[in-house]
């Protein structure tokens, strides 16, 4: 029976054609699975369901996930975390997306962020977070030295340093995260002058993001930001592993945050 699968474009071109439409009649695709995402059980022949390859230095993993949770996609990932992959197919949660984007044009260096979204548990209560790590260090305006002033810079605007992730980040009011129709659009910061406000970073295709990320943003009606700088977190494929690289890149001084206000829903 043919399954009601997405493959998209990116995964056609590196799993082939021959490969690809073996998938849509069904030959090499599951009935039922596990959701990559969130876990949850999915049958591909009652639901659409998107084909999500992990691509690591030397193989790669095929593993399925509902279409609402993620799109069809390759997700490129260290041979190590590639094991990490093949446990998440087995039902273990893994971030929403990762996108790179430009940067608030105020920063000169040819650096794109990072922008990973998933659940973090802290004092006992699951936040929907977004995790921010540039792929290059993000120099000061105007300075010739080199270095990375990301963090300073963002502690500037009010971001607060995080040492353990142990407590919900204090409010930073002016900045937001702009949800619409269900999909992250933006983060917003406070415009010059008292103006409206201007986007620090935009998706150039509005993010999808889980139901179970935009209850948790519903429920507490704001979105905790986490930010470290290049080489501090990595592109993770699961929230448990993601969590261990926030940890990590607190104890070493390496990680601010603020709980930014949700906008639309």
């Amino acid at each position: 029976m043919p399954r009601m699968l997405d493959v998209s474009d990116a995964v056609r071109a590196e799993i082939g054609d021959e490969e690809a439409d073996r998938l849509l009649t069904g030959a090499n695709a599951p009935g039922s699975y596990d959701c990559t995402s969130c876990r949850t059980p999915g049958d591909s022949e009652q639901e659409r369901t998107s084909t999500v390859l992990f691509v690591g230095d030397e193989t790669a993993v095929l593993a399925f996930a509902h279409a609402g949770c993620l799109p069809s996609q390759v997700v490129q990932v260290t041979e190590e975390q590639l094991q990490g992959a093949v446990r998440s197919i087995g039902g273990e949660a893994a971030p929403q997306e990762y996108q790179q984007e430009q940067p608030h044009r105020s920063t000169p260096e040819p650096a794109v962020l990072g922008v990973t979204s998933g659940l973090v548990l802290i004092e006992g209560e699951l936040h929907p977070a977004l995790v921010v790590e540039p792929t290059a260090p993000i120099a000061r305006p105007g300075a010739t030295g080199g270095g990375d002033d990301f963090l300073p810079l963002l502690i500037e605007q009010g971001f607060m340093p995080v040492t353990a992730l142990d407590a919900v980040p204090p409010v930073l009011h002016g900045w937001s995260v702009l949800l619409a129709v269900g999909q992250l659009h933006a983060v917003l910061q406070p415009g010059p002058h008292g103006h409206q406000p201007v986007a620090w970073w935009q998706a150039h295709q509005p993010l999808q993001v889980t139901d179970s990320w935009r209850a948790a943003a519903n429920k507490h009606q704001q979105v905790l930001m986490f930010a470290a700088p290049v080489g501090s977190i990595g592109r993770q494929p699961r929230e448990d592993l993601l969590r261990d690289a926030l940890d990590k890149a607190a104890a070493n001084g390496r990680l601010v945050a603020a709980a930014l206000p949700l906008a639309g829903t």
